[in-house]
């Protein structure tokens, strides 16, 4: 398997740390469209001109608006992305569109881990880590091995799948990769990670 995989690039709603999830639309800030720029600069350097590979994305509007861009660099069109609905963000449930230190307050107590940069409980209504590691295995399961593929997703979803794929530090049941810079691009070859670019962004924004 050869898979290149990129987080999307900033958005209003990581500037602010107020929450994604998988349904709120939120676009790219003007650092998220450097951040995409610089993307699709890099894998044309990798890649070339209108490489013949498999376009995946997370049907997300912030996921979509990143794909574009790169694409643009790579001489791709646009409408060869193919959206799937497994390598949408964690679905955050009731905490929505809710500030984050809105539900800090509430809660009395921090939500996400420190060191990890993970979330230490599941919202109301979301979903957990084996949930997202079900659904993205059987995302990997569907594959056609043979072909490479390049993949744009969301922080917490990439790190799940970099776990399945390359191994990572157990989180409730679930290897998860180490939390990478937004904007940084990975290259995974039959279990073998490299990053291909590291991004200007922070490593964890507070609003997945």
């Amino acid at each position: 398997m050869d898979l290149i995989l990129a987080r999307h690039a900033e958005t209003v709603f990581n500037a602010a740390a107020r929450m994604q999830g998988n349904g709120a639309h939120t676009p790219l800030t003007r650092a998220g469209i450097a951040q995409a720029e610089a993307m699709g600069a890099a894998l044309k350097n990798v890649l070339g001109e209108a490489p013949d590979i498999d376009l995946w994305v997370s049907p997300s509007g912030r996921t979509q608006q990143t794909a574009a861009i790169i694409g643009e660099h790579l001489g791709l069109d646009f409408f060869g992305w193919r959206k799937d609905e497994r390598l949408l963000e964690i679905d955050v449930g009731q905490w929505e569109g809710r500030w984050y230190h809105d539900i800090v307050a509430e809660l009395g107590r921090p939500i996400i881990d420190a060191d990890r940069g993970l979330f230490t409980e599941a919202a109301p209504g979301g979903e957990w880590f084996p949930q997202i590691a079900d659904r993205l295995k059987h995302w990997v399961a569907d594959l056609d091995h043979s072909r490479p593929a390049l993949v744009i997703s969301h922080g917490i979803t990439a790190s799940v799948l970099r776990g399945i794929l390359v191994g990572g530090e157990d989180w409730h049941g679930v290897p998860v990769a180490a939390r990478a810079p937004q904007g940084t691009v990975f290259r995974i070859v039959n279990g073998t990670e490299t990053a291909l670019h590291i991004g200007s962004g922070p490593t964890v924004s507070r609003a997945a």
